[in-house]
């Protein structure tokens, strides 16, 4: 199939970051060809009017958790864990897992975001996987696990040996699914609903399959101070004692950091994931971003889960991280063209698939988007650079056409590869059956 997109504004996000009105060219799914292009395809899209973007990646979502948006609203984040998520997680089944994975894709999609790295549940993450294999999105996730901790509850409780076992069965099953569609990831939730011999096999299963570990820290006082107590050191040095520090692992949150931590993120290259929606509506705090990326830090943003956000909108996350930042640091402080680059590159190289997605570029995987700039919001376009546009003034909803290898899953606001009616009765049908048997009802 071919597929030849005509009259666009290209935001390239290429090394020389150009900007073009041009026509890309799709053969399968790759780009094959940018600018002057063949005459004729399969398929001819008119993009006159629309800016052509690289599909946006959100390093950090819960499609386990898309069931549960405003059940939770208000509340610290222990609180929010122990009081409402943890007991609607542990009520899942696989039928309400399943459609709350299509429930968060489908508004994924109708807002631009091609790629993701997901963290499920403890139980019923195949379920979600066949999710995500349908739908069409590309997806980095992997089963949550948590063999610790008094306030879990007994729903998801596992023992250290189970977590380990279904989770090297899931990697097994799933890695490299579709061409590497769907890859895994092991999924700790934070050290303190993991056990030290959990954490150090995970260390050692990720580097004998080659896979990523992807978990939060320091992403409230509480926590930090949880972690304080059970090993007597912060968070982040902890982790770089055990030797989960480094290019692989996903690092979400990353708000109360020492100087020390701050140097060893930087050192070992572990990536980070900023989620300001999450972090300012749990009141967890600012993640000091301007200072990590000053010393090399990858950084890239993600909506995190519904129930802590209430959408999933990368747009937002753009719009909040540049202007969160600027009353501490001033004005010029998370630029909008530095901002898009981390909902787009920075993404990229946090899942190490630089060379194929983030940009557009002939030969990467054609994972893109259009948006459209007919909106008042918008208005007048003369004179204003295309970044100002992304990060300041679009929407998701401005988002026409998601793309995904090659294949369209999103074309003017209507979902190809997820039945919006079906998902909306189920999910609702689904989260009643839940709340009820975590007693939320």
């Amino acid at each position: 199939m071919s597929i030849l997109i005509k009259n666009g504004t290209l935001v390239t996000m290429n090394p020389q970051r150009e900007v073009f009105q041009g026509d890309i060219y799709i053969e399968g799914d790759r780009i094959a060809a940018m600018g002057n292009t063949p005459a004729t395809a399969d398929r001819v899209i008119d993009a006159a009017g629309h800016l052509v973007i690289p599909g946006l990646i959100q390093p950090h979502i819960h499609l386990c958790q898309s069931l549960f948006r405003g059940r939770a609203d208000d509340m610290e984040l222990l609180d929010w864990l122990r009081l409402r998520i943890w007991p609607l997680e542990g009520a899942h089944d696989a039928d309400s897992l399943y459609y709350s994975a299509l429930l968060g894709i489908g508004e994924l999609f109708l807002s631009g975001t091609t790629t993701i790295v997901d963290m499920e549940t403890v139980h019923h993450t195949d379920a979600a996987i066949e999710a995500i294999a349908k739908s069409g999105i590309r997806a980095l996730t992997g089963k949550v696990m948590m063999d610790f901790g008094e306030d879990v509850p007994e729903s998801l409780k596992e023992t250290t040996a189970a977590s380990l076992k279904e989770s090297v069965e899931l990697l097994e099953k799933w890695h490299g699914y579709d061409n590497g569609r769907i890859r895994y990831a092991f999924a700790p939730r934070f050290v303190v609903s993991c056990t030290e011999e959990l954490l150090l096999t995970v260390r050692d299963l990720a580097r004998r399959y080659g896979v990523k570990i992807h978990t939060h820290a320091s992403e409230n006082r509480g926590e930090c101070a949880l972690v304080e107590e059970l090993y007597s050191r912060r968070n982040v040095l902890y982790l770089d004692d055990i030797g989960l520090t480094g290019p692989d692992l996903i690092l979400v949150h990353c708000i109360w950091l020492s100087e020390e931590e701050k140097e060893i993120l930087a050192r070992t290259g572990t990536k980070v994931v900023h989620c300001p929606s999450s972090n300012l509506k749990m009141a967890s705090g600012i993640c000091p971003v301007p200072d990590l990326l000053s010393r090399g830090t990858v950084v890239s943003l993600a909506a995190d889960g519904a129930p802590c956000n209430n959408n999933l909108d990368a747009f937002m996350e753009m719009r909040l991280a540049a202007l969160i930042q600027k009353p501490l640091h001033g004005p010029t402080a998370m630029p909008a063209p530095l901002v898009f680059e981390m909902a787009t590159l920075g993404g990229a190289r946090a899942l190490g698939m630089e060379k194929e997605i983030g940009s557009l570029e002939v030969g990467k995987k054609a994972d893109l988007a259009l948006v459209s700039l007919e909106g008042f919001h918008t208005q007048p376009q003369d004179g204003v650079d295309v970044y100002t546009q992304l990060v300041y003034q679009a929407r998701g909803t401005d988002v026409t056409l998601t793309m995904v290898d090659g294949k369209i899953v999103m074309e003017n606001r209507q979902l190809k590869t997820i039945a919006a009616d079906e998902v909306r009765k189920k999910a609702n049908e689904a989260v009643q059956r839940v709340a009820r048997r975590a007693g939320l009802a």
